[in-house]
């Protein structure tokens, strides 16, 4: 394979490219990649990190080689591929999972799990490919996918140079050092601490409105004091408690305010035109809630009114959505200038709400995290009604790096001289809120979480031998990060996670999947070409349970292996007329693979499978419109599309593991095809956008 072609001379540095002006940090990465070197680049959000991406698939077009645009989700998956699909001058192709489009394309964009997929099950798939980019690097850290990016980084063809693009992090030297030792290639780390568009941050509490942090201090002080003065006259406090710092803390709220409404904060920021405003909320439904709050505020002028009209109407037609939603709660908040955004609305839905807030006609738009996530949709503001959001576990305040990015949705460049970040604080954060730590700006080192899947070590296994596998863990960014304790820490974290690599390998081969002469057994060839699920899916089908399932019964079981309980209540009892026996039979081997993976050792268990969703699959599955399955189930429409989607991609992973001539195949095929309609199908979504 021939390698990348020279590019311009580094002793004429690119200043200006595509009509822009290029600013330093740019310029730097540019000639670095001129040089033949990957390139390390971290930025705040807004600064331009994407035009180094850019420039390198416009480079790799123009010599006639390949590109990979990685990105962590699939919604910035979608938007970059619609930001290129109509240059003429690109080849452009979309992996997902959900949409396959054009797959040898010169420029190909795909989720990270695609590429690494791609690396492991046909290294030829990436000849001729000069760049893979990283969007949001920092997904590193991420403690459920994070090992996605270690694996691809680490085992992509050595040919292959990388651009890593990541949000401002505090050990960005060391992440450098480490990519340095596992690519050929010299790396360059490309910093830049500056905004376009600077951010001025602030605090508001319902009592004392707006003030700068200097003053918290003194607006603590004072709350303490009008606490007590209450206290002292008898009268009963709201919300407050002792304090670890003397006294009581908590203050009387407005009469006619919950916590966290914000009315006064609005009207301030409409009053004074700092419009639009991004106010993140980590709850979907107080999301919803504030935005019918704020309903009767009229937003628009009369011209906007007419332009949101019009473009409501172009909307509808575009994504050919039936009357009854047309006139549905988002598009009459919208009217208004008002609308809501987060992963519990349909994809489709979230589409058009971003569509009407890019368009500058949504002024007052309230959202969970996940818009702050790559997607270009700044505003002048950027309210957080709270500092702390739920992990998963227990409510927690933001870590510095989430507050950043969503903090940099604030400023449109070219437009505001500044942003303005306003973060609330009730009563208990305004004592405890880690405000220094997040107005300072250091984010958190990016932490290694590698995890090798079974998939993973069947690949490894296969291709390097049982005792190379543990080279995989020896190259991690986690090995790496051990090097700054004492070496009898090192040696004693290095046993341990040869240890657990050597659990997983007993506990395949127990299963039948490693062949004690070398290589796979053919249950472990089927195991390997699949991620997720790959253990409940392997024995179905050698047990043979698959072959005996007609097509509603096998859409059941993937629905059933995909889906995951939010968590709102009991479980919800599914008949057992809905293929109770199979079910059952399921569960069964769910508690046997955990078991053996207990006596292994094994700390991460498998997923078991979660049957919520069953009777919204029967009825979807049946033909029943969308308004109807979601009044069967308490999940939301998001969560049950989603569900579906992912179903259908596992069933698409298991469909290239069988025969094209295959019973089971064709059975797949017609289940696939009996979900994939409406709302679910995101190729048409795709199409129609």
């Amino acid at each position: 394979m021939s390698g990348p072609a020279a590019g311009p001379s580094p002793a004429s540095p690119v200043t200006h490219w595509r009509g822009f002006q290029l600013s330093a940090f740019q310029i730097r990465a540019i000639a670095a990649l001129q040089a033949g070197s990957n390139v390390l680049v971290s930025a705040p959000t807004g600064a331009g990190k994407t035009l180094v991406a850019e420039y390198a698939i416009a480079d790799a077009v123009a010599r006639g080689r390949r590109c990979v645009y990685t990105a962590p989700i699939k919604a910035l998956s979608n938007q970059k591929y619609r930001d290129f699909r109509d240059d003429p001058r690109m080849d452009l192709g979309l992996m997902t999972g959900d949409v396959t489009i054009h797959p040898t394309a010169q420029v190909l964009i795909m989720t990270t799990e695609i590429l690494r997929n791609s690396i492991f099950e046909d290294p030829q798939a990436m000849a001729d490919v000069d760049y893979v980019i990283f969007d949001e690097v920092h997904f590193l850290d991420d403690a459920e996918r994070g090992t996605v990016w270690e694996e691809s980084l680490i085992f992509a063809p050595p040919e292959v140079r990388m651009i890593a693009l990541s949000a401002t992090i505090s050990n960005l030297d060391q992440l450098g050092s480490w990519l340095r030792e596992i690519r050929p290639q010299e790396l360059e780390v490309v910093q830049s601490t500056q905004r376009p568009v600077p951010l001025q941050h602030r605090l508001h509490t319902t009592q004392h409105g707006i003030f700068d942090a200097h003053r918290l201090r003194w607006v603590q002080k004072s709350s303490a004091r009008a606490e007590e003065h209450a206290h002292r006259r008898g009268g009963r406090r709201a919300g407050g408690q002792p304090g670890r710092r003397g006294g009581r803390r908590g203050v009387r709220p407005v009469l006619g305010l919950a916590p966290g409404d914000l009315d006064d904060l609005f009207q301030h920021l409409q009053q004074d035109e700092l419009l639009p405003v991004l106010c993140f909320s980590f709850s979907r439904k107080d999301c919803e809630r504030l935005a019918r709050r704020n309903q009767q505020r009229q937003l628009l002028t009369s011209a906007e009114g007419t332009r949101m009209r019009l473009l409501q109407a172009e909307l509808v037609r575009l994504f050919q959505l039936p009357s009854d939603q047309a006139e549905g709660e988002i598009f009459a908040l919208a009217a208004r200038g008002v609308g809501y955004h987060h992963a519990g609305m349909l994809p489709i839905h979230k589409e058009v709400v971003e569509r009407l807030f890019t368009s500058g006609l949504i002024k007052l738009l309230f959202t969970t995290e996940t818009f702050a996530l790559g997607i270009n949709m700044p505003a002048r503001t950027v309210v957080f009604s709270s500092l702390r959001k739920f992990d998963g576990v227990a409510f927690d305040y933001l870590r510095t790096r989430d507050y950043l990015q969503m903090a940099g949705r604030a400023g449109r460049q070219g437009i505001d001289e500044a942003g303005l970040v306003l973060a609330h604080l009730d009563p208990r954060d305004l004592f405890d809120a880690p405000v220094e730590r997040l107005f300072g700006g250091r984010s958190e080192p990016i932490q290694s979480r590698f995890r090798l899947s079974y998939s993973s070590l069947l690949h490894l296994y296969e291709h390097l031998g049982r005792e190379r596998v543990f080279e995989a863990w020896d190259k991690s960014f986690d090995q790496y990060q051990q090097r700054k304790k004492s070496p009898k820490a090192r040696a004693a974290h290095r046993q341990r996670q040869h240890a657990l690599v050597d659990a997983h390998l007993r506990f395949l081969a127990e299963l039948g999947y490693l062949d004690p002469a070398g290589g796979l057994t053919p249950r472990g060839e089927a195991a390997r070409l699949l991620y997720g699920y790959e253990l409940m899916i392997t024995e179905l089908f050698f047990r043979g349970t698959l072959e005996t399932l007609g097509p509603k019964a096998l859409a059941v079981v993937f629905v059933g292996l995909v889906h995951e309980e939010r968590g709102r209540g009991p479980i919800e009892h599914v008949p057992h007329r809905l293929h109770g026996a199979l079910r059952h039979a399921i569960d069964e081997l769910a508690e046997e693979i955990l078991e053996r993976e207990q006596r292994h050792g094994i700390p991460t268990p498998s997923k078991t499978p979660s049957w919520g969703l069953t009777r919204a699959l029967d009825a979807w599955y049946d033909g029943q419109a969308f308004e109807a399955v979601e009044e069967l189930s308490p999940a939301t429409p998001g969560e049950i599309c989603r569900t579906f989607r992912m179903a259908l991609q596992l069933m698409r992973s298991v469909r290239r593991t069988l025969a094209p001539d295959s019973d089971l195949a064709g059975r797949l095929d017609e289940a696939a095809g009996r979900i994939n309609r409406g709302v679910i199908d995101a190729r048409r979504q795709l199409a129609l956008g």
